[in-house]
């Protein structure tokens, strides 16, 4: 059985006001592909900065635009594939 690694880097950023967080996260896999998703979290004015909240909804949010390119791009392979297989090519 074959063992891969993919490695997922969260780049995490927030402006001078502590208002927004922006978190990007770029998947790279072990045969080169490059996905990438940028992510925000704003801050209610009423609420006090507490930045390790926006790095959480950042990172998650951009966690989970990655996972939905992820199975976009393996829903379209299985569907180039059903293709291929029925003779459609």
């Amino acid at each position: 059985m074959e063992s891969k690694q993919w490695d997922v880097r969260i780049f995490i950023s927030e402006d001078d006001n502590d208002d927004v967080t922006t978190a990007k996260a770029v998947l790279m896999t072990s045969g080169g592909e490059r996905y990438e998703s940028v992510a925000y979290a704003r801050r209610n004015p009423d609420d006090p900065p507490v930045p390790s909240i926006g790095d959480e909804l950042a990172a998650g949010r951009a966690l989970y635009e990655l996972a939905g390119k992820l199975m976009r791009d393996g829903a379209e392979d299985v569907a180039e594939l059903a293709e291929h297989a029925s003779g459609a090519w």
